[in-house]
């Protein structure tokens, strides 16, 4: 087929920036254009330009003109001939036979000469429209008549953005909802992104941080609310917002936020209907309470079914819901040194007495796991517990553990994990996504479904990285139906997003679907989670952060041992949790899944595994796997250049090379650690033993002194040079003792913020490179001031021919706190990973 595409791809020449996702519409190839049959016209059966149908009309028009290069008229009238119509069961006269259609459900025809696009509703009317246009975009001309219905009601993104502008876990640059403590007054980016939303069906949005701001409750902010809702209301997406529990103290100046005293009732009754006059179709609330420190019912000893309750009854009169966070714990008083202290126990210990006290428009918002998004975890529990309330569950499009978004992570494999998964209740088949989040288990149809976390900014990309996107797109078509296929997914978005040729598809799935295996291998396995600094950004490796924490993400591992033991009989009791078929299969550690081991039992560095191997060489053979994983995205990449625009191509080129090279700091790092807290030697000898490195410290310095880092372990030999002051260049060189070849060599480094240091890699004094410490502007990660495992990465210049003798040189020069930190300097033979 690539030599089908072959015309497609010399026009992909222009550069693209990411700004229109999956939406491009990008031109077919001439011969493939004449295979389409579409009709001359187009009829949207709603003239009113707020409506989703006149928006599907446009977008149809639009569409169109992109991908076959043809101009049709849009009418609102129907008319005799062929058309495309597309409109609502109440507003449509056509042949067909009324389809079984439920809320959002559309039915698409494109037998015989019109095309007919029904919604149950106008959202499902425009998402009809945007699958006829994906079906073209992808040179699908198949003949279909179908109705598709959603499984869930509920089908909504959360925003992190904070008032001021920033974005708590924002990867993609400032909101585009807030700036200054005021909503923005361009809304041209917001109804870009409502757009994107609606292509994949969500229809709801709460565009505030969980941890909110009173501030957005102002006269001024209410008004701006309106113009949001405003710019979203066209494409069927319903504006939500987050609510700070404690507003009508400090922000209305009561006395109390007691959810049952009769004057913050009235209060909040009364601020209900003012942001009512602003935004008719508001979706509700979300709100966050007695978590991290926010604040809560539980302040007044009221339950949390009190809270979510008393804004229950504000927005009943309007059509309203709220979404209320299981996501409680109290970190202040978790002590790891108590066996039976346990974060995971949390949320079915506040919410399951709790199950038949809420108001019928309350949701639980309950995250996937019991913990915190973490690269693996067993499936909630409170899933189970919630037989009369509805619930939704939270995913995280938004990669705060999981390589904030500078890290290729295809996350649907690992949100099947749970979607897929039988709790078994009362001994009968309750499946997460089909059973449960459907509403059909416990008969709770109409107010159940997903919330995902998604963290876009001002970046063009969305969330920072183009690969990324591949998220967001899978989160809706899986919010729509739990058993579509993560592949098909992947393989759509890719067609949709980089065009049809089949070397950039089949490259692009083979990477997304290695890619959450390897990240779990390189960062932590056998569910520990993952090992990142859980008391700082969530972003590089920290393994010791994991443990004598209060925040409840520990390991428990000592010289001996590791694994929380969540078992019943001896541990937390986390395991007994769970209805009586689940509980058994985790508390036995012979019948829990490897995978999930140590998330369930402490055992032994020793423990032998199914596979033969121990548990501490599980640790080392697995991530050593994760970073050979990692290290071949660079190489699959390098073969589309030319099958893309160059902008695409080489920003993506970027973050794989420095996924490639981090995955070797997390790698050293893990293993590193664990060989130095267990004491136990890896059967490879390859922890510690790097004989293609020259450690800094054993280099010729100038200028350059030698240091520790902290966490010790994220240092190869421990040790570090950096420059002796922060503006008087340095340098620091070594004469090879390898034999002569072509190798790859790798510096590795510390990229801080507020500091651009400069670097140059010379060989005999020849330029081999250069490059300045500038990731805080390519990168979005959290950003640290530290040398630590945030800001380690290697740069790595290919193809150095290099003879014994030769002398290797790096030249630096210190900028602001960037004191131009090296670690080592790798000369690696072709294939080589070190």
């Amino acid at each position: 087929m690539r030599g089908l595409w072959f015309l497609a791809t010399i026009g992909l020449v222009v550069a693209e920036d990411g700004l229109n996702g999956w939406l491009r519409y990008a031109r077919l190839p001439c011969d493939v254009v004449k295979q389409a049959k579409v009709p001359a016209t187009i009829v949207a059966l709603n003239a009113t330009e707020s409506s989703p149908v006149y928006t599907a009309g446009q977008e149809l028009q639009k569409g169109i003109r992109g991908i076959l290069g043809k101009a049709l008229d849009v009418t609102h009238e129907t008319s005799e001939g062929p058309s495309i119509v597309v409109g609502t069961l109440d507003t449509f006269n056509g042949s067909s036979a009324t389809p079984e259609l439920e809320e959002d459900g559309f039915w698409l025809n494109t037998k015989g000469d019109t095309v007919e696009i029904i919604g149950q509703n106008e959202r499902g009317a425009l998402y009809g429209a945007f699958e006829y246009l994906s079906m073209l975009a992808q040179a699908n001309f198949t003949e279909v008549a179908y109705a598709t219905n959603p499984s869930a009601a509920i089908r909504w993104v959360n925003q992190w953005d904070n008032m001021d502008g920033t974005i708590e876990r924002g990867y993609a640059g400032l909101s585009i909802f807030f700036k200054n403590n005021a909503t923005v007054s361009n809304t041209t980016r917001i109804e870009q992104y409502a757009r994107l939303l609606a292509s994949i069906r969500v229809n709801g949005i709460v565009i505030n941080n969980v941890n909110a701001n009173p501030i957005i409750l102002s006269d001024e902010n209410m008004a701006g609310l309106g113009k949001i809702a405003d710019a979203m209301r066209p494409w069927g997406v319903k504006l939500g917002i987050s609510l700070n529990f404690a507003s009508p103290q400090t922000f209305g100046g009561l006395a109390s936020f007691d959810p049952l005293d009769e004057t913050v009732i009235a209060w909040w009754n009364s601020t209900t209907d003012k942001l009512y006059e602003h935004v008719p179709d508001l979706a509700g609330f979300l709100v966050k309470a007695n978590s991290e420190g926010q604040p809560g019912p539980i302040t007044y000893n009221r339950t949390l079914s009190d809270g979510a309750n008393m804004f229950a009854k504000a927005v009943k009169p309007h059509g309203g819901i709220v979404m209320f966070r299981a996501f409680v714990y109290d970190y202040q008083n978790l002590n790891e040194s108590n066996w039976k202290d346990d974060r995971a126990n949390a949320a079915v210990d506040f919410f399951r007495e709790l199950d038949d006290k809420f108001d019928d428009n309350v949701v639980v918002q309950v995250k996937y796991g019991p913990i915190d998004f973490q690269v693996r975890e067993p499936t909630s529990p409170l899933f189970a517990h919630l037989k009369q309330t509805a619930s939704a569950i939270e995913l995280q499009v938004a990669q705060e553990y999981l390589g904030q978004q500078c890290h290729l992570v295809y996350l649907p494999p690992l949100w099947k994990t749970v979607l897929n998964f039988d709790l078994r209740v009362d001994g009968e088949k309750s499946v997460v996504g089909t059973d449960i989040l459907s509403g059909k288990r416990f008969d709770k149809k109409g107010l159940t479904g997903y919330a995902a976390v998604v963290n876009v900014g001002q970046n063009t990309t969305w969330l920072g990285s183009h690969l990324a996107m591949s998220n967001l797109y899978a989160y809706g078509r899986l919010a729509w139906d739990p058993t579509d296929d993560e592949v098909a997914i992947l393989e759509d978005w890719t067609r949709l997003t980089f065009g049809l040729d089949d070397t950039v598809r089949e490259t692009i799935t083979r990477m997304s679907m290695e890619s959450w295996p390897a990240y779990e291998n390189y960062t932590g396995n056998l569910g520990i989670q993952t090992l990142t600094d859980i008391t700082g950004p969530h972003y590089g490796p920290n393994p010791q952060s994991m443990d004598n924490n209060p925040w409840g993400q520990w390991t428990r591992a000592d010289a001996d041992s590791i694994g929380m033991d969540r078992t019943v009989s001896n541990g937390t009791g986390y395991a007994g949790q769970y209805p009586a078929e689940v509980a058994a299969l985790y508390e036995d550690i012979e019948t829990t899944p490897e995978e999930l081991l140590l998330w369930f039992h402490h055992v032994p560095y020793t423990h032998v595994l199914k596979s033969g191997k121990t548990v501490i060489q599980h640790f080392y053979d697995a991530h050593y796997a994760g970073a050979e994983t990692a290290a071949t995205f660079p190489r699959q990449w390098a073969k589309l250049q030319g099958l893309m625009d160059q902008q695409r191509f080489e920003e993506t080129a970027f973050r794989l090379t420095y996924q490639a090279g981090h995955a070797i700091v997390w790698r050293d790092s893990i293993a590193q650690f664990y060989h130095n807290v267990s004491g136990i030697a890896d059967a490879q000898d390859r922890v510690g033993n790097h004989p293609w490195r020259i450690e800094a410290e054993a280099m010729d310095l100038d200028g350059y002194k030698v240091t520790g880092v902290t966490p010790f372990e994220v240092a190869s030999g421990l040790r570090i040079a950096q420059t002796v002051d922060n503006s008087s260049a340095a340098s620091a060189s070594a004469t090879l003792r390898f034999p002569a070849g072509t190798y790859d060599v790798a510096v590795a480094y510390y990229d801080l913020y507020e500091g651009k240091a400069s670097y140059e890699l010379l060989l005999n004094g020849a330029r081999v490179g250069a490059w300045v410490g500038d990731n805080e502007d390519k990168l979005g990660f959290t950003l640290t001031r530290g040398i630590d495992g945030h800001s380690a990465t290697r740069v790595t210049f290919p193809g150095v021919a290099i003879a014994e003798g030769d002398v290797l040189r790096v030249e630096t020069k210190p900028d602001g706190r960037e004191t131009a930190p090296l670690d080592y300097v790798a000369v690696l033979p072709p294939g080589v990973v070190d």
